[in-house]
């Protein structure tokens, strides 16, 4: 079936982020509210995202690209329901596996083992679907020798193999990728991709964030460009990443 006739999964509708940014630097929490209670706090207005809409649907892979600074982490963590916009709507359909900061969510004394059934239990899964899958989760991770160490002691890497292969061992309509796969060795990337690709033959929808064209290009069949906030350009990956990157060239990115 064409992706057109498939139902929409992500609807993001006229969306605009808008934060305060504070003009003056305040050292002490009472003088911030000595200074707000006396309305002389002084804040710039900055939009992280201007008036972006567009609609992902069932079994699409969709990459958000541009600078650093052009929106894409904003917009993740709209659609991922961390952050509620400022004006406009985006509704989600189906279960999310959100994959923005990888190890985020975990209790760093806790170890390894109790971390999967804690991350299982964000995600909405009991333990006993955790215990079925917990074999498969550690393995992908190559963490084996490390399930009872305190993820305190793990480093970086680790913890980015371990949230990665807990997000993708459970069931979702909707992956939600910012970043993650620059994390690791070569060896472990080549397996995490293995992974996405298998996962988008099974019909899992992807949204996807990253500064690499070539990954872009090779995952995701459509490109929608941020440029500080606003979209300048939705369509084939490869056309889109080459504008961007001719953009780029030019300056004018």
């Amino acid at each position: 079936m064409e992706l057109v006739q498939q139902p929409v999964v992500v609807d993001v509708n006229h969306v605009s982020m808008r934060f305060n940014l504070a003009q003056e630097k305040t050292e002490t929490l009472k003088e911030y509210l000595v200074k707000m209670i006396k309305g002389q706090l002084m804040f710039n207005e900055f939009f992280a995202l201007k008036d972006v809409s567009f609609q992902v649907r069932r079994g699409e892979s969709v990459a958000l690209i541009g600078r650093n600074g052009s929106g894409k982490s904003t917009m993740l963590k709209v659609v991922a329901g961390v952050m509620y916009p400022s004006a406009g709507s985006c509704s989600v359909q189906g279960a999310i596996a959100p994959m923005i900061e990888l190890g985020a969510g975990f209790d760093m004394d806790l170890t390894a083992r109790e971390n999967v059934f804690l991350n299982g239990a964000v995600l909405g899964h009991d333990r006993e679907y955790m215990q079925q899958h917990f074999d498969e989760i550690i393995d992908f991770a190559e963490l084996r020798d490390f399930i009872d160490v305190p993820v305190k002691n793990f480093s970086s890497g680790m913890i980015a193999r371990l949230g990665f292969s807990i997000a993708t061992a459970v069931a979702a309509d909707l992956l939600v990728v910012d970043e993650v796969l620059a994390v690791g060795d070569f060896m472990f990337q080549q397996k995490c991709m293995e992974r996405l690709d298998r996962m988008l033959a099974g019909g899992t929808t992807l949204l996807f964030v990253s500064h690499s064209s070539d990954q872009v290009r090779r995952l995701c069949q459509r490109a929608i460009w941020l440029d500080h906030g606003v979209k300048r350009g939705d369509g084939p990956s490869d056309e889109v990443c080459s504008m961007y990157e001719e953009a780029m060239r030019k300056g004018e990115a």
